[in-house]
């Protein structure tokens, strides 16, 4: 049987640590960085007699998110206790959900720019709030010293959304996460920081195989804490292949007596997944409702009031711009991937110069061409909107043709000026057409061999004549140049 002769299944499990400045459950500062274990108390360290209160701004984040995500919000939800023992879980249980999720029955659409694949929905089967786990440090490099716990993070406010096993390449995986991270941080509802840890994902993992007795599935593996796109994307290909190899070699399949779903990790160095353990069932963590903290009402009306005051999100932001002001599906995806400023931004300059192409033109390749070089967000960038535009216009009324008007436009960044100034200062000026006409005449008069090629059918000949032109005003402007020149030509 030939490589690539099966279908790749993945369903997601992402990790989101929400914004709020305290704890799920109580008052320690969420904030990043701090010395290990300073920012801990009686409730998140789990001593006895310690009791749980509810942060209401995480459950507010969650509902704004589950909706964006379009999922169902029941009106009762509550806590239960997940037992197991892990060093960086200093209460021996995490308080999660888990048959009755605050909210469920989702879907995010995804798309490429580059049409690899057909735009779908990924189904959302749940998403529910939970408490994150302290943080295990241990001795990557030379395994010989002592692994220690930060207990910091123990108890932060995570969001796990739990996708539907839709998706079907990497490239429908890395779109998922790209759409899922843009989608929550245009809610503010995460920075989705996956250096920081704030973004995590779990991989569920196997493989749909074509035999001549049917289709059959391998084992679902699950690769835990994935914290780059490239690792995961790399980490599905290794795995996919891992896989088939394994089937190809002992034939087991999904369902088989024997055979358990497995928990591996990634190793970036190798590129190799690795066993950790064999994954356990729900049974396992013995769940049952927490019960020192209520349930959750969440009215209809309340639901609705979120609903109404979500932000405008990336998709829909993407249809209005292409809509709006005409522009392509790829240079909206660029812009709205930077998000909500350059958005703002994008729009003031296409108010400004009256042309959205000309506009995302500009913005997508001069303005992000220098903040990638100078390592500036758009806040440091020098040139406002309505400067950008100014000079945008004057490019499309012929004022200045674009080669020039890119050295205007650098000009403009590196010493703050406006389109006027920059134009001045570098001695650009529209040239009057009296002169343009004259300065053809004459090169057209000079090269009798380029009017005989024209003449003789090619056109491109006159290209030759362009910088000529410009040696004699380097304010010319090419096109016009090409036009006049022609002209004369064919009268010649």
């Amino acid at each position: 049987m030939p490589d690539h002769s099966y279908d790749l299944i993945v369903g997601l499990e992402t990790h989101v640590q929400l914004l709020t400045e305290t704890k799920l459950f109580c008052g320690c500062s969420t904030k990043f960085g701090a010395p290990p274990n300073t920012q801990t108390c009686p409730v998140c360290i789990g001593m006895p007699g310690s009791l749980p209160v509810m942060n209401r701004r995480a459950f507010e984040l969650s509902l704004q998110a589950a909706l964006a995500l379009n999922c169902e919000i029941p009106e009762f939800t509550k806590w239960d206790r997940k037992q197991y023992y892990y060093p960086d879980l200093p209460k021996g249980y995490q308080i999660s959900q888990y048959d009755l999720p605050m909210s469920q029955k989702g879907w995010l659409e995804i798309h490429d720019p580059k049409g690899r694949f057909q735009p779908k929905k990924v189904g959302i089967i749940r998403a529910h709030l939970e408490e994150d786990a302290g943080k295990s440090l241990h001795d990557e490099a030379a395994g010989k010293a002592d692994s220690r716990i930060d207990l910091n993070r123990t108890g932060t406010p995570l969001l796990e959304i739990v996708s539907a096993p839709d998706i079907r390449s990497q490239e429908e995986t890395r779109a998922y996460l790209t759409e899922l991270k843009l989608l929550l941080t245009y809610l503010g509802v995460s920075d989705c920081n996956m250096q920081e840890g704030s973004l995590r994902v779990d991989a569920n993992v196997n493989i749909h195989i074509e035999t001549p007795q049917g289709k059959i599935a391998t084992p679902i593996v699950e690769i835990k804490n994935l914290n780059s796109f490239r690792f995961i994307e790399r980490a599905l290909a290794y795995e996919a292949k891992r896989q088939y190899e394994i089937w190809q070699e002992t034939g087991k399949k999904f369902g088989d007596p024997g055979t358990f779903k497995q928990t591996r990790g990634w190793d970036d160095a190798k590129g190799i997944t690795f066993a950790q353990r064999e994954k356990e069932e729900s049974s396992d963590y013995r769940y049952f409702p927490d019960p020192d903290l209520c349930p959750v009402v969440t009215a209809a009306a309340r639901v609705e009031e979120v609903r109404r005051g979500l932000t405008e999100l990336p998709a829909a932001i993407r249809h209005r711009l292409e809509a709006s002001h005409g522009i392509t599906p790829y240079d909206s995806d660029v812009i709205v991937a930077q998000g909500r400023a350059t958005v703002d931004y994008y729009e003031a300059v296409a108010k400004a110069a009256g042309d959205g192409k000309k506009a995302a033109n500009w913005v997508t390749q001069e303005v992000m061409r220098v903040l990638n070089e100078q390592g500036w967000t758009l806040a440091q960038f020098p040139l406002t909107a309505a400067s950008l535009g100014d000079l945008v216009k004057r490019v499309i009324g012929g004022e200045i043709e674009i080669t020039r008007a890119k050295e205007v436009f650098n000009d403009m960044v590196a010493n703050k000026r406006s389109a006027t100034e920059s134009m001045q200062a570098l001695g650009i000026a529209k040239v009057d057409t009296s002169e343009l006409e004259a300065i053809c005449k004459e090169i057209v008069a000079a090269n009798p061999k380029i009017v005989a090629d024209v003449k003789g059918g090619k056109q491109q000949a006159v290209g030759a004549l362009l910088g000529q032109a410009k040696k004699k005003n380097p304010n010319a402007n090419p096109n016009d140049v090409r036009r006049i020149c022609l002209e004369l030509i064919e009268k010649a």
